[in-house]
């Protein structure tokens, strides 16, 4: 599934006076407050500031109340008629329920209970950290220097043959921010950073944190116009980059270098800059002091702190923005849920500058104090084999990567690791027991969250192919809903012009209720406001309020128990059938042994709806169409839903989290004359047969029907 992004309106009275203008109207605007001054935000915001906790126990004082009214009336019948009428009474309405059709919530309840306590008992430790935090008014660097005076000698980040402890984490961040403060960078300054996975990315980030500097993390796979779009989207002053990097930065210097300064870190090499238009960051290091910067700024716990981009699977990469209360109520939600600990040594071969990595792992070593193994880029064939090597106890994963690895020929040292779980997304149910079993994985903790999105939530029982549950005992105890939307996404109204939520196994839009005064339930949004505006979605359940939407089809079973099923832009009508990609791609995948594959829909001229099309990476044509391949189809989807075009792909055009850039493959379609890669098509004998430019043309003019 995709990744993601976010701005705050979420801070005290102090944090917005020492804010920009810019940055508290973008933020008022973004949480529904458009208009208000500073002042005004920040009163509301402290006489509702501790709203997640007065909630929940309000709903149980009324919870509370109502059992003692029902006790006090089963005390009154049995004062005036005695203890067997109040029995016969008690069955009687008993019976009544049952019989109206109630009876099957009695046994959902007993089966889901355990579950839902243990869940509500680790989000109530969320919200009174989270809560603490809130009224210490703490940014991520004073965190962090609590681990530090804890333990300033145990392994923070191990990379390679390196090992930073927490003290040389903090030194190089303290070097990092005593540079740009006496380069006269300060609160609200951007400066990106564009650098493959090592201990410094984090220490250069932190750094810039402690002067309040916001921090867009861009992908190190863009180049030429979406560089140059995730630099000026943000609106950076700077970019820091490693010197494997310098040949992208080069390309787009004659765009960005008049309102850019440049410095590049080589990161050990002594090699400097080849370009003397670039500052040699190494050299300032080696001079700047590693003593704690000296701020007059206040830095809060609500000021942003990095910008995240999305993968860019559709069009150019938007800035999410992450505050630091943003950065923690995500990797806090992650350590509580999860029951990590912080003793666990992770193991994340993830890049840095998504949220899966650079938030749920990287704020585990941060916020708690555990050790974090990072690698420069992942590989399938080293993955367990570094788990045992660095003798992690925990791992994280995104669906794509479970593919690969299971695409390794098995070995017995498969099972030799000292890993008690493993965490992410993405891992499809067709291959969740055959990833668990091979690997002898004994707990999974699947999470669904967007990096811009308020709506976060984690699959911590093991139910195979779930991203997440809702309750059906007390659903609104955490305010995310699956709501019904038509064939284009958009939420389907009642006759009061509100929401309607989706039956057990209907399938829905998935949305996060959204609580401006609530910094675990604002929508931070992204930089481009325009954008942000269309994630929200207004009156849902009550006239006024409003909801993130997600875009992504979710479905809900009896227990509550959360299936994802389709992005809302990827589903796609067929024959009149809705088809739902994620499901064709994970078949095509098992039937071609774990190779990449996308799936959407083209548009044939003159027909209805879309006919699907798969796009398969393989050069080496090791797949036969119309062997294994065809007849695997015919078993495993209905008609409609089979590929009518495949497309062989030569060469790979992947996002930072290994996933086909659909939107460029959709454009091409299935014209053979935009694409060098071999086309084909079910022809009307059932075989896969090539399209050329004739076969186009009498497809388009109906002379071949599909």
């Amino acid at each position: 599934m995709s990744e993601t992004n976010q701005i705050n309106a979420n801070g005290n009275s102090k944090v917005l006076a020492a804010a920009s203008r810019e940055d508290v109207e973008s933020g008022a605007q973004v949480a529904g407050l458009k208009g208000k001054t500073a002042d005004d935000v920040s009163t509301r915001r402290r006489t509702r500031n501790s709203r997640p906790v007065r909630v929940l126990l309000r709903r149980l004082f009324v919870m509370a109340v109502i059992l003692a009214i029902l006790v006090g009336l089963a005390g009154f019948f049995w004062y005036l008629f005695g203890w067997q009428f109040l029995i016969q009474l008690a069955i009687v309405v008993l019976v009544a329920y049952l019989a109206a059709g109630h009876w099957r919530w009695f046994y959902v309840a007993i089966v889901t209970a355990p579950r839902d306590l243990r869940a509500l008992y680790r989000y109530i430790r969320l919200l009174i950290q989270v809560k603490s935090l809130y009224r210490r008014d703490l940014p991520l660097a004073k965190i962090f220097e609590q681990n530090v005076k804890k333990h300033p000698h145990k392994p923070a980040i191990l990379f390679e043959d390196q090992e930073w402890s927490f003290i040389q984490i903090e030194e190089y961040s303290n070097k990092i921010a005593n540079i740009f403060k006496s380069h006269g960078y300060k609160k609200g300054d951007r400066i990106a950073l564009f650098l493959e996975n090592k201990p410094e990315y984090v220490g250069i980030w932190l750094g810039l944190s402690k002067l309040g500097v916001i921090v867009p993390l861009i992908n190190t796979n863009l180049r030429l116009s979406s560089l140059e779009h995730s630099i000026t989207v943000a609106k950076c002053q700077a970019v820091i980059f490693g010197s494997e990097l310098s040949d992208a930065v080069s390309e787009v210097l004659d765009k960005i270098e008049s309102k850019v300064a440049l410095y590049q870190v080589n990161c050990n090499n002594n090699a400097g800059p080849q370009d003397e238009r670039f500052e040699n960051l190494d050299l300032l290091l080696k001079e700047a002091s590693s003593s704690q910067p000296e701020v007059t700024e206040k830095i809060g716990h609500h000021d942003h702190l990095v910008y995240i981009y999305t993968s860019g699977t559709t069009g150019l990469p938007k800035a999410a923005v992450i505050s630091t209360s943003r950065y923690f109520f995500i990797a806090g939600a992650m350590h509580w849920l999860c029951a990590f600990r912080a003793s666990d040594r992770f193991y994340c071969p993830l890049p840095l500058y998504h949220t899966a990595g650079g938030c749920m792992s990287i704020g585990q070593m941060l916020i708690y104090g555990s050790t974090i193994v990072i690698r420069k880029k992942f590989s399938a064939s080293a993955y367990f084999p570094e788990c045992r090597k660095y003798n992690c106890t925990t791992a994280q994963y995104i669906g794509e990567m479970c593919r690969y690895i299971l695409a390794v020929p098995p070995k017995p040292s498969d099972t030799e690791h000292s890993l008690r779980v493993i965490f992410g997304n993405g891992l499809r149910p067709q291959i969740w027991r055959e990833f668990t079993d091979r690997f002898n994985i004994k707990d999974v903790k699947e999470f669904y969250g967007a990096t811009e999105g308020n709506a976060n939530i984690v699959n911590f029982d093991n139910t195979v192919g779930a991203i997440g549950f809702l309750s059906r005992i007390i659903p609104q105890v955490y305010p995310i809903s699956i709501i019904k939307v038509d064939e284009h996404g958009e939420p389907v109204r009642d006759a009061r012009g509100l929401c309607q939520t989706c039956k057990p196994n209907e399938p829905g839009v998935f949305i996060g209720k959204i609580l401006p005064n609530n910094p675990s339930r604002a929508f931070l949004g992204y930089v481009d406001e325009e954008a942000s505006k269309k994630k929200i979605v207004h009156n849902v359940f009550s006239i006024g309020d409003s909801a993130f939407l997600s875009g992504d089809i979710l479905i809900a079973d009896e227990f509550g128990n959360l299936f994802f099923k389709d992005r809302t832009g990827d589903t796609f009508r067929w024959k009149g059938e809705n088809v739902s990609t994620s499901e064709v791609e994970a078949v095509i995948s098992n039937l071609v042994s774990y190779k990449d594959v996308v799936v959407y829909g083209v548009e044939i001229r003159g027909m209805e709806g879309r006919a699907g099309m798969a796009a398969l990476y393989d050069p080496e044509r090791s797949v036969d169409l119309n062997a294994d391949f065809r007849e695997g189809l015919k078993k495993a989807l209905p008609a409609y839903a089979r590929p009518m075009f495949v497309r062989i792909l030569t060469k790979l055009d992947l996002t930072g989290t290994y996933k086909l850039k659909k939107n460029d493959l959709q454009k091409d379609g299935f014209d053979p004359s935009k694409t060098s890669d071999s086309i084909y098509y079910l022809s009307s004998s059932g075989q896969y047969e090539i399209v050329t430019q004739d076969v186009t043309q009498k497809i388009n003019s109906g002379e071949i029907r599909m």
